[in-house]
Formats: structure tokens, sequence, C-alpha cells
């Protein structure tokens, strides 16, 4: 039997070569995401611990515990404390480290690097270890920085160079004193690092002489270990904490594994579809060698195999093609992770440099993949084959579907759909992420359902297309007769189609019903024509507000200033406003009292108000983050939305409160409203800063769905992968039809039938059945992206359904372009099929 199964893999090469294919693009995929993410986590793993090469030990603030009613803050580490930790035995040297976003523009005014990994730090006295130079001179004074070398060469930078840059709000101007190297991790993923003397980032970072870490370098021959235990004796417990390096690298290699891992699951999320699209290929394909072998396999019943040596030899055969697809898919996979990490730069996110990662763990996964998926999709069609009575040696009769498992399977089918449709209808009731479970048990019980059912639904779906069918004549006719003939096979083809399209066009439902959701939630709540922030949402300077508030067209602004305070004994956070003009800037339905704010009345959204049970003209006492107290009156609660919630104070009363005043946002109203004049008036009137970004509703409400955008885009990803896997599909089917009926089409070309109408009639019923699958997919996408949207409602009042009616026709497009490029091979075989060849 182990002769008999290697025999049959290679007597039939064309058909277990679409078997490999369909296996290898899942296996690839999987292979692929774990090549690629363990190759980026381990470059960024090294790049960053080689940062902590010059840090034996890491001195830090610690968290000063808070009272009831004080809020926490961190203690300092002063010129005091750098002093102690260099003296400490066992210490060669100490760092004081400060830092920052820093944004610095490129010779056309755009921010270089990346938003967060925009950098700036300290370089420390006349050479720094940490930052060996190439060319020039340590920065001294606020007039010059030191730019790295990367960033000097992407923005076309050098020595003597005068560049524009901001920390918090206004533009400076320095000149480039020195260009330095640097194993920064966030260099290496295309940000920018620019350091100023140390006295000079402690003004910008506003540390008024004080660090935000120390790094210990320790002598020869003293462990990490033992310089942390003279520094916690020599340092004050209670105001700092000590880390060594390794513990540092070690800490950060562990944040850089939990950040891949989320891409890693997404990815593999899309492979597991795709392998689970390509199983319904890999069990027709085994179908159809049992049916072109009914006569061998009953002959091998007739001379003494038994049912387990059927099943066991196409197993076996299941195991070879997908040993073969497993070790051809693993090395794709690692050609696809060195591409995406290839494209990554494209993307301007680069990669830091090192080689491609390829564990024993992900050729076990590839390998195990491979083997198990096709295993278990040849499963079944081997059971059937163990079933062919010896007599069908002698005829063509062989064991069909009975009665029973018909309505075996109607009845399962019906379950599972019932199921489906009554947790999604269910969790559709509920709020936010309490129904997002599920409502995923519910899709995945009503895909199994429909699944099982498709072989029902295609009967009759399938029919209503015989209008148009006539329209092409004897041709048309026997596609559609063709298309129902084996309604399981039929039905497991649509099915590879029907889940790549159920996915996209859920997503396209839900993306653009958000979009418009989202720009009508900006158009209520905000009547102000911008927003001005910071490009990486760090705290603006106050001197932004100012500066805008004196610009020429510029009506009313509000800075809105976050504070921490303590209400209760509770952590809570102030919104300061500009309580004379915050109510022209928003459009905030009020439920309870009015929206007055200024002196000790504030208002508070209607989540905070039912947290704290508090109505209009109810009072309570805040403790602000300088440890004063004051007693403050709700003059009015309002509904609360994403973009604006929280308690909201006049910032004339809490700014004293404050040692450091810094603003989220500031929202301007203009006398000519949005327009790219007006927007250019800003940025001029703000020194043309890259730091800054100024948005109007429509740049709000696109960010706020740009998660969804880029969501979207990687489906339309998964799509491709799945139209490659469905063509597979139905080329597989139509083979396998063309063989059943051989005799049939021979007989059709004797009594007239020619060549150009045999290829008709096929690509016809290829036509039908990709239809069929496109028209369950949308349905069921738009479903999901009904239910989806119920769900979303609950927390986004403005959400309301939007039917993206050219997407979908396009998706159906789609779906018939599959049924056509399929037909290719297998109409052009039939067609050349002789007259009576068959008989």
């Amino acid at each position: 039997m182990l002769r008999t199964a290697l025999r049959n893999v290679l007597a039939h090469k064309a058909r277990l070569l679409m078997t490999v294919l369909a296996v290898m693009l899942g296996v690839a995929f999987v292979s692929g995401t774990l090549v690629f993410t363990n190759t980026i986590s381990d470059a960024y793993q090294k790049s960053s611990a080689k940062g902590f090469d010059q840090v034996d030990v890491a001195v830090e603030p610690a968290i000063q515990d808070s009272r009831s009613d004080q809020v926490g803050k961190p203690s300092e580490l002063t010129q005091a404390v750098l002093d102690r930790s260099a003296r400490v035995p066992g210490a060669d040297s100490a760092v004081g480290v400060v830092g920052g976003f820093t944004a610095i523009a490129d010779k056309d005014g755009k921010l270089v690097g990346n938003g967060f990994q925009t950098q700036g730090g300290n370089y420390w006295g006349a050479r720094d270890p940490r930052y060996p130079l190439t060319d020039g001179h340590a920065p001294k004074g606020p007039g010059e920085i030191a730019l790295d070398a990367e960033t000097a060469e992407r923005a076309g930078y050098q020595v003597g160079d005068t560049v524009r840059l901001s920390v918090d709000g206004p533009v400076l101007t320095p000149r480039i004193s020195a260009v330095f190297t640097t194993d920064d991790g966030n260099v290496a993923a295309g940000g920018s690092l620019v350091l100023f003397g140390t006295a000079t980032a402690q003004q910008l970072f506003g540390r008024h002489g004080t660090y935000d870490q120390i790094g210990v370098k320790a002598k020869a021959g003293v462990t990490q270990a033992a310089l942390k235990a003279e520094l916690d004796k020599a340092l004050p417990k209670d105001a700092v904490e000590t880390t060594t390096g390794k513990q540092l690298a070690d800490d950060q290699a562990r944040i850089i594994a939990s950040q891949m891992s989320g891409m890693k699951q997404g990815l593999l999320v899309f492979a597991g579809i795709a392998l689970f699209v390509g199983t319904f290929i890999i069990a027709n394909t085994f179908t159809m060698l049992i049916a072109q072998r009914t006569k061998e396999l009953a002959l091998l019943r007739a001379v003494g195999a038994s049912r387990r040596q059927v099943t066991r030899s196409v197993l076996i055969e299941a195991f070879v093609v997908g040993a073969v697809a497993a070790v051809a898919g693993l090395a794709a996979g690692v050609g696809i992770g060195a591409g995406l990490r290839s494209l990554m730069g494209s993307f301007d996110a680069p990669v830091p440099d090192g080689p491609l990662v390829v564990t024993p763990g992900t050729v076990g996964a590839a390998l195990a993949v491979g083997i198990l998926i096709t295993m278990l999709a040849a499963r079944l069609p081997g059971r059937r084959a163990a079933k062919i009575p010896p007599v069908a040696a002698m005829s063509s009769v062989h064991a069909t579907a009975t009665t029973k498992s018909l309505v075996l399977r109607n009845t399962l089918g019906a379950l599972f759909s019932g199921a489906g449709i009554a947790v999604i209808l269910a969790a559709t009731t509920m709020s936010g992420s309490d129904g997002s479970t599920p409502m995923g048990i519910g899709a995945v019980l009503l895909i199994i359902g429909v699944f099982i059912l498709t072989p029902l639904l295609s009967r009759p779906m399938i029919a209503a297309a015989a209008p148009v069918l006539r329209a092409f004549g004897v041709a048309g006719k026997l596609a559609r007769q063709n298309s129902v003939r084996n309604p399981r096979r039929t039905a497991a083809t649509a099915s590879a189609l029907m889940i790549g399209l159920t996915l996209i066009t859920g997503m396209t439902v839900m993306a653009g019903s958000l979009q418009s959701s989202i720009d009508k939630l900006a158009a209520s709540a905000i009547r102000a024509d911008y927003v001005v922030s910071m490009s990486n949402r760090l705290p603006l300077s106050p001197d932004v507000g100012r500066k805008l508030e004196r610009t020429e067209g510029v009506t009313a602004t509000s800075p809105m200033r976050n504070a921490a305070s303590r209400i209760g004994g509770q952590d809570a956070y102030l919104t300061g406003v500009d309580g004379a003009t915050i109510g022209e800037l928003t459009d905030l339905k009020v439920d309870d009292g009015s929206f007055k704010v200024g002196g000790t009345q504030v208002v508070v959204d209607n989540a905070t108000a039912r947290t704290h049970g508090w109505k209009a003209g109810s009072g309570f006492t805040v403790a602000y983050e300088d440890g004063k107290k004051q007693r403050l009156t709700v003059a009015g609660v309002y509904e609360g939305n994403d973009m604006m919630h929280g308690i909201m104070i006049d910032n004339r009363t809490l700014t004293p409160h404050l040692d450091d005043p810094t603003d989220m946002q500031v929202m301007v109203k203009t006398s000519g409203g949005a327009s790219e004049a007006t927007k250019d008036r800003l940025e001029k009137a703000l020194g043309t800063n890259p730091a800054i970004k100024i948005q109007d509703k429509k740049d709000i409400s696109n960010e706020t769905a740009q998660l969804f955008t880029l969501m979207l885009n990687m489906v339309y990803g998964l799509l491709a992968m799945a139209v490659i896997v469905a063509v597979l599909g139905v080329i597989n089917t139509l083979a396998m039809s063309v063989f059943e009926r051989s005799q049939e089409i021979s007989m059709l070309r004797a009594i007239g039938l020619d060549r150009k109408g045999v290829k008709r009639m096929v690509r016809m019923e290829s036509l039908v059945i990709s239809l069929f699958g496109g028209v369950l997919g949308i349905g069921l996408g738009v479903f999901f992206g009904w239910a989806a949207g119920k769900l979303l409602a609950t927390t986004l009042p403005t959400y309301e359904l939007v039917l993206p009616w050219t997407r979908l026709a396009v998706f159906l497009l789609l779906a018939a372009a599959v049924g056509v490029l399929a037909a290719l091979w297998p109409a052009r075989r039939a067609a050349r099929l002789a007259p009576l060849s068959g008989a």
C-alpha cells in the first residue's frame, strides 16, 4: 500500500500541483509572518541592548506615595544625587541624562522621522562615550546642536548648517556643531536624535537643573550587581530606584516582544484564514483523485485490501504532498519575511540591520501546519474511498451521498446558522466590549452553518440565474445544469471565495460607516475651525495659545490644559479651558443645568456625573497637584464623547496650582472659517513649526479613522491571497467536472457543439459558481457589518450604517473575474476532447 500511495502521488502531477500551491500559500504566509516578526524583534532587541553598553546601573526617580489629598509626583534627580552616584565605590563615571520629544525639519520644512521617534537629549561634557562624533565638536550653548549621522544624511544636513526644530512649541534655529553615530533603536527605525548641551537640554525639557536618569559606569572588574548594591547603600531609597543595565535591556526586549506579538497575531489570523480556504481545495483535489481511481480502489478492495488500508493509502499521499508543500512554503516564507522587512523601509519605517531569523520553531510550525492541514483535509475523501464497494471495479457505480446524510447535513447547518444569528442578535443589545466576544462566537457559528448549508442553497440561488443563462443558448443551459450536478463540490469551491468576501465586505461596511459617524461626531461636538496640537500628542507650550490669540483673523481661542488632581481620595484629571470662549468653540448637548465654566463653576460629562452621583448644583472638593484644595460646583452635565469629555474648569482657576502649565491642544475660531489660506496664516504665525499640526474637522475625522483604514488595507491584502486560493479552487472543480463529463462532452461534440460552445459552457459554469460564492460572501459581510455597527452604536451615538454600493459592485465584479480567469485552462482542455473519445 505504501508503494501504491507513492506511485499515485507521481501519477497525477497536475492535480497535486494545485494542492501543493494551495498549501504552500498558507504555509508561506505563516512562516513569512514568523520570520518577519522574529527578525525585526531580534533587530530591535540587539539595537536597544547596544544602547545600554555605557550603562551598568541606571538611577531613576521614584514615584512618591501620595496621600489621599495629594497628587503623587516623582522625586528629582539633582546634581547632588549625580555627584554622590559618581563617588560610590566601584563607580567609574556617572552621566546625567535629559531627553524628550524634539521635532526637526528637513530643508523643505517637513518633519524628519516618525513622530514619537523624533527625540532629543543631552551631550555630556566635551566627550560623551555614548555618542562618538564623526565630525565637528560638542554642542555649546543654546545656539548649537549635534545631529545623528543617519538623519543628517537623510535630510541633507552637514556641520555648519542651520536647522529648524521645536521641543514644545516655539521654533528654534540652532547651528549643527557635530554629527555623531549611535546605536539608538529609534534612530535605526527611522527616527531622529538631536543632542543639546546639558544646560540647554535641561532648560528646554523643563528639568531646571535636574535629570531624567543617571547612568553609572562600573570600574573594571566590578559587576553590575555589586555596583547596584553600593548605589542602594549610598542613595535614599525613598527617592530613587536603581536598575542594572542587563535588567534594562531585558525589560526593553520584553516590551519589544510584546509590541511584536500584536502584529504577529494579526498576520497569523490572515494566514489561518488562507489555510482554512485552502482546506476546501485540498479536499476537492483528493475527492477528484479518488473519483478518477474508483475502479483502481475498488479492485484493491476486491483483492483483499481492507478499508483501513485504503484510507491509510490516501493519508500517505496527503502526508507526502503536505511535506513537499510545507518545505516549499517555508522557503517562500523566508522570502516573504525578507520582502516585508524591505517594504517597511519604503514606508519610512526602516528596521535596524540584522540577519533574517529562522528559528527551529518557525521550521516546526511550517512543517506541522502544512502536513496536518493536508492530512486533515484528505481525511474525509479517504474515508469515502474506503467505502467504495469491490463491485465498483466492474462498473461506474460507487457510493453516493445518501438521503440520510443530506438530511443530517442540512439539519446541522440550520442549527449552526440559527444559533449564530441568535447569538449575534443578542450581542447587538449589549454594550461595547461586553458584546464583542459573543458576536465573534456568533459569527463563527453562522459561517460554519452557511458553509454546511451551501449545497442546499446552491440549487435555488443558481436556478435564479437561469433566465440570464438562457440568453447564451445551449451552452448556458448546460452550464446551469453542470453547476448543480454535484452541489457539495460546488459549495466547497464557492465557500473559498465566500469567506474572503465576507471578511472584506464586513470590514468595508464598518470602515465606511465609521468614517461617516466620525465626521458627524467632529461636526456635532466642535464649532472651532481648527484644533492645534503637537504631532506626537505631547503637551504644547502655552506660548502657542498666546501667539494664536494674537493672530490676524482669529476670533476666539481656548487652550485645553490637562492636570492631575484628587477627588474623594481618587485620581482624577481636570481639563482647563477658557471659560469665556469654550461655549463658542464647542457644541455639546447639556442634559442638566447649563454649560457655564468660570470661577469655581465647572461642567462634567454624563459618565463622570453618574460615577460620582453628581447633578447640576452638586459640590465637591478637589485637591490640586500643589496640594491645595478648593470647593467646586457642577454648573451643568453634558453628553460626553470620544473627543470631548471629563471635568472642564476655567484655566484662570486651574493654572495657579500648576508648576509647569502645558496645553494638550488649542481650539481656534476664525473670522473667515476653515480654508487653505487661513491654515497657511496660522502656520506662519507659529513659525512654520515642524512639531505642530493644525487640523480642521475633516483632518480630525480622517486621523481618527486612520486605524480602521490601515486594518482595511491589510484585509484587502488578505483578499488578494483569498482570490489566488479561490482561483485554484475553481480550476480544481472545473477540472474534476470536465473529467467526470468527458464522455458527455465528447458526445456533445459529436452532435454538433463546437469548441467555442464547449469553452463557453465551462466558462459559464465557472462564472455561476464564482458569483454564487460572491453573493453569499457579500450578503454575510453586510450582515456582519450591520451587527458590528449596532454594537459600536452603544458607545458611538452618531454611528449609522452606510452601504458602499460602488465597492460592493466591485467585489461582485471581482468574483466574476475570478470565475473567468479560473475557467481558462479547464475550458481549453474540455474543448480539445475529440468527438466520441470517451465512448
